[in-house]
Parts: structure tokens; C-alpha cells; sequence
């Protein structure tokens, strides 16, 4: 006698998730032995609320003390539930660590939060105050000597670009190559606060801190605007700024092309 079938495997969801998150508390989005990660912290959520194992991928890797406004994740899902649900479960299960899911939706078994991402947006605070953070203590990196925002974005536009960005890449990098495309790098002065605005499709590990850091010098009167097109050809990480702290890198968003309509038929004469 034929042994019976075994049962069909349950259909799974694919959700996308969007994210806000304070990034003191963590060791970055990706899971870590030396803490607790973002990704760790919404899987444990997940599981807790569907009784499933899940891998969780997001749209960039955020660093320790990085913050998201607008982080996409996406993982798959057996359980049937609601976007509302979903949102609402997750949310519960992750309290009180200081992650919230903004929005719940289901997508195509086609999309990735990262290989599909088009662009990403990062944003940078810089407090420049001489009177210490109280509210955005770890929100934003406090610099007491008077800077030249009008300088630091005359300088941030020689970055803009496709490049090689060897002088603004971690050492432990990843990335197969340091050549890169910057779309976009704003410097604007809002009372105290200074902020940088990054856009581009993908960055290098630090990138956006190491450009940061740099830009700082040139605000600060420390650096001429020049030298900032001379660190960027010397492709050499000696040749760029410090590394910008942490607390002040927000990631703000990353976009998706959408997709092309199927074509119909066409219309009657």
C-alpha cells in the first residue's frame, strides 16, 4: 500500500514592513553575537506573534546607534492575518524596546527589500550649539564651534557623482568595489541644526559618516573647499576626515521603481 502524500506545504505571504527605530540601545540592524540587534529584536517579535521562525531582510544595514525614520524590511509568513493585525501584533510583542512598525502590507513574492531598492536616503544632524543635548542627546551629534554650512555644501558638491570613494570607505568594508554614484549631498542650516542630506542607490559601509566628518572640517574653517575634491582623488581613507559619530545618521527612506503595467489590449477604434 502507497504510504499517503504528505500534506501540501502552506502558502506563504510575503510582507513589507516599514520601520522607525532608535538606535541607541542596538548593535546595528543585522544580528550580532556581541548584542542585541534590530533584526533580532522584530524576528523574536514576529515569532512571538505567529509561532514561526522568520529571517528578516532590510533595505540597508544600519550600524550601532543608527537610527530609521523609514527602514524597510520584508520576511515571509504562513500565518494569515490582516495588515492592520500584523502591524498591530508585532508592535505588541516588541515593547518596549524603541522599534515600531509604521505600516504592515503584503507584496509580491518578487520583491526584496534590499535587491529591489533603487535609492536610499540618508539624513545627518548636526546640533551646533555650545550649550550641551538634553532632548537630542544621541539624536544628533552636538559640535559647539560656529560652522559654515554655505561652505560645507559648496564642499559636499564635488562628492556629488559616480566616483571612486576609496577615501570615504571603512576599512572593513564589503563592498566588491569602492566606485559608487552620489545623486545627492545637501548642506542646510536650520537655526542650530545642520542637516546633510545623502541620497544615492547604495553607499559603502561609513560613506555617509566618513563624508560627514569631512564636511565638518571644511565647516569649521579647519579645511578650504578644494581640499575636499583632493581627499576624493587621493583615494586613500588617510586622505578624508574623521568618522562622524553615530548619533546623528538617520536613515530616511529608500525608494522602489515601481513596476511596469502589464500592457492591455488595445483600445477599440
Amino acid at each position: 500500500m502507497n504510504a499517503p502524500a504528505p500534506p501540501p506545504e502552506p502558502a506563504l505571504t510575503r510582507w513589507k514592513l516599514l520601520l522607525e527605530y532608535d538606535g541607541r540601545p542596538f548593535v546595528g540592524w543585522q544580528r550580532q553575537d556581541n548584542g542585541r540587534s534590530v533584526q533580532q529584536t522584530l524576528e523574536e517579535a514576529i515569532a512571538k506573534f505567529s509561532g514561526e521562525i522568520v529571517t528578516t531582510f532590510a533595505a540597508g544595514r544600519t550600524d550601532a546607534g543608527v537610527h530609521a525614520f523609514g527602514q524597510v524590511v520584508h520576511f515571509d509568513l504562513a500565518r494569515t492575518a490582516g495588515p492592520e493585525t500584523v502591524r498591530n501584533a508585532v508592535n505588541y510583542h516588541l515593547r518596549p524596546l524603541p522599534v515600531a512598525v509604521l505600516t504592515a502590507e503584503a507584496v509580491a513574492e518578487e520583491f526584496h527589500a534590499r535587491l529591489s531598492a533603487s535609492g536610499r536616503r540618508y539624513l545627518y544632524r548636526i546640533v551646533n550649539r555650545p550649550a550641551p543635548l538634553t532632548l537630542d542627546a544621541g539624536r544628533a551629534w552636538q559640535v559647539a564651534r560656529r560652522l559654515d554650512a554655505a561652505a560645507m555644501h559648496e564642499a559636499a558638491q564635488h562628492l556629488v557623482g559616480h566616483h571612486d570613494f576609496t577615501s570615504f570607505r571603512a576599512s572593513l568594508c564589503q563592498a566588491k568595489s569602492p566606485v559608487k554614484t552620489l545623486d545627492r549631498l545637501d548642506v542646510a542650516r536650520y537655526g542650530e541644526e545642520i542637516q546633510i542630506t545623502a541620497e544615492a542607490r547604495s553607499f559603502l559601509h561609513h560613506q555617509v559618516r566618513n563624508m560627514v566628518g569631512t564636511l565638518e572640517r571644511v565647516g569649521a574653517g579647519k579645511w578650504p573647499v578644494y581640499r575636499v575634491a583632493k581627499a576624493l582623488a587621493a583615494c586613500n581613507r588617510s586622505a578624508a576626515g574623521p568618522t562622524a559619530p553615530a548619533d546623528g545618521l538617520y536613515f530616511v527612506e529608500a525608494r522602489y521603481d515601481p513596476r511596469p503595467a502589464v500592457p492591455g489590449p488595445p483600445a477599440s477604434p
